[in-house]
C-alpha cells in the first residue's frame, strides 16, 4: 500500500507540477507579485497532494511569518525546502550556488528572491550574500536559511555551516530556530503517512558569540530530532 500511495504522490505532484511551472514562468513576465503568487501555489499544491495521496498533514501553526528576522531551520528533506513558501510570507532563501545553474530554475530562482551561496568564495560570497540579503530584507521579506547546509538524517546532528555565524553577525537580525521532522515520512523512497510538525524556538537576539549563536541554535532545530524508530 504504501508503494501505490507513493507512486500515486510521484505522478499527481511531478505530473502536476509540469503545468504549474509552465504557469510560473509566465507569470515571470507579468508582474513579480503573480509570479510569487504561482510559487506559494505549488507549495499549497504540494502539500495537497501529500494529504490526499500519502497521508502526510503537516502541522506548522500560522502562516506568513513577519519579516526582519533570519529563519534558521533543520534540514532533513527536500520537503521543507518546497514547503517555505507556504510557511512564509515571500521568503528570501538561501540556497547552494550550484541550483541556480539549472537551466531555467536558476533564472527562476533569482527572480524570486533566493540567494546564492557559494561555498567556495569566502569572504567575496559572504559580503555578495550581505548586500543582496539587507536589499530584501528591506523589502519587508524574512529571511530563510538551513544553516546545516545540506539534509541531515533523522536521528543526527551536523555541526553549522560557518557562513550561517557570518551572516548572523553581519546582518544584526535576531534569529527564530526552527525545528521540522520531515525525515521520517519524507526522506525515503517509498512515503509513510504521518503528521510533519514544526516548532518555532523563541527569537534570539543579535550580537551573540559565535559559539553561543551556534549553540543555541543547533540545540533548538534539533528539538524535535530523535531516533527514527522512535519517531
Amino acid at each position: 500500500m504504501a508503494i501505490l500511495r507513493s507512486l500515486a504522490f510521484y505522478v499527481a505532484f511531478y505530473g502536476g507540477s509540469v503545468g504549474l511551472v509552465i504557469y510560473a514562468a509566465a507569470a515571470m513576465f507579468v508582474s513579480d507579485r503573480q509570479f510569487r503568487a504561482a510559487v506559494r501555489m505549488w507549495g499549497r499544491f504540494h502539500r495537497a497532494c501529500l494529504s490526499a495521496t500519502v497521508g502526510i498533514h503537516v502541522d506548522a501553526g500560522p502562516t506568513g511569518r513577519p519579516g526582519g528576522v533570519l529563519y534558521a531551520i533543520r534540514h532533513e528533506s527536500f520537503f521543507e525546502a518546497i514547503d517555505t513558501s507556504v510557511l512564509f510570507d515571500n521568503p528570501v532563501v538561501f540556497a547552494k550556488k550550484e541550483l541556480m545553474d539549472i537551466p531555467l530554475w536558476g533564472i527562476a530562482a533569482r527572480r524570486y528572491g533566493i540567494v546564492a551561496v557559494d561555498r567556495e568564495a569566502g569572504a567575496r560570497a559572504l559580503r555578495t550574500m550581505l548586500a543582496e540579503a539587507r536589499r530584501l530584507t528591506e523589502a519587508g521579506r524574512p529571511l530563510v536559511i538551513f544553516p546545516e547546509g545540506t539534509r541531515v538524517p533523522h536521528g543526527t546532528q551536523r555541526a553549522m555551516q560557518s557562513g550561517f555565524a557570518g551572516l548572523y553577525k553581519l546582518l544584526g537580525l535576531p534569529v527564530v530556530p526552527v525545528a521540522v521532522d520531515s525525515g521520517p515520512y519524507y526522506h525515503r523512497r517509498w512515503k509513510r503517512p504521518g503528521t510533519i510538525r514544526y516548532r518555532f524556538g523563541e527569537p534570539i537576539p543579535p550580537g551573540l558569540p559565535r559559539a553561543e549563536i551556534e549553540e543555541r541554535v543547533r540545540t533548538a532545530i534539533n528539538a524535535l530530532n530523535m531516533p527514527e524508530e522512535n519517531a
